[in-house]
């Protein structure tokens, strides 16, 4: 996805993070501790993250042993193995809490709201994301070349619309219409399932909607990578009946119709810009 990074992290003289606004809103990793060290004749100050929760270290591994590179699909054993321990998560596994003044109702926002991300852990094979939506930012219709990715929504609640494409290809020419089917259509609360979407099929084009300020987990195997030709793809969706008329290559039934839209591929809209914040919450263990 597009990303920019920005100047969100405010630091103390003595370098230590404190706080990480975004909008009106904060977003905070609470269980940071400092640490005094007495052997020095100066007070020295050291950061410690708190013990990593043993869901979110069997995450990391469990990411080791599944994801094997761009265009692979686990298998059905691997998915449902990855989805239980994903099932698992809580907010806290990250360092978030719903007491966080970010995920508190805020009433109107004058400005077009932001969305934020920050990264757990990226490989080659594989990356671990949480994006912070505030309320009624959305993260716009994209797709995930040659990955599988699961998400589950931590904290809030969001709407999330996604679609397919249909197969063989069907489009308007000369437009760049293109025909897919809806997958997904529905508002997710906290806490819920994992859900999965393959580079085929599972709605693998798909848009994020907060409904209430909220935080989402995603696991992307492989991560986005613009020098290996899998970069993000935006879209506008527009209802099967708009185009009916006009060189239709396909004839579908009404009940068939409804499951239908026509995506058009565009630039990256202003809302796909996010900003990025450092991860302070639990820290993976890589040699386990």
């Amino acid at each position: 996805m597009t990303v920019e990074t920005g100047g969100l992290v405010e630091q103390s003289k003595n370098n230590i993070t404190t706080t990480v606004k975004h909008v009106n809103n904060r977003v905070r990793y609470g269980n940071k501790t400092e640490k005094k060290n007495r052997s020095y004749k100066k007070m020295r100050r050291e950061v410690v993250f708190p013990r990593v929760p043993d869901v979110l270290q069997q995450l990391f591994v469990s990411c080791t042993q599944i994801f094997r590179g761009p265009g692979f699909v686990p298998p059905a054993s691997d998915v449902n193995k990855l989805c239980d321990v994903i099932d698992k998560m809580k907010p806290e596994d990250v360092g978030l809490s719903k007491n966080l003044q970010f995920f508190k109702p805020t009433g109107a926002v004058n400005r077009t709201p932001r969305v934020t991300y920050t990264t757990i852990y990226q490989c080659d094979q594989f990356s671990l994301c949480i994006f912070f939506l505030p309320e009624t930012a959305v993260i716009p219709l994209h797709n995930h070349p040659e990955m599988t990715v699961f998400s589950k929504v931590l904290l809030g609640k969001m709407h999330i619309k996604s679609y397919d494409w249909v197969e063989p290809k069907d489009s308007i020419p000369p437009s760049k219409l293109r025909l897919a089917r809806l997958k997904a259509n529905s508002v997710y609360t906290a806490p819920c399932n994992t859900s999965v979407l393959y580079p085929t099929t599972g709605g693998n084009i798909h848009q994020f909607t907060a409904v209430t300020p909220c935080a989402v987990l995603d696991v992307l195997g492989p991560p986005y990578s613009k020098e290996d030709d899998r970069d993000c793809s935006y879209y506008k969706d527009c209802p099967y009946s708009a185009f009916s008329n006009e060189g239709e290559t396909t004839r579908v039934s009404e009940e068939e119709r409804e499951g239908l839209g026509w995506l058009e591929e565009i630039e990256a809209p202003e809302n796909a810009m996010m900003d990025r914040i450092d991860y302070l919450g639990p820290q993976i263990i890589e040699n386990y």
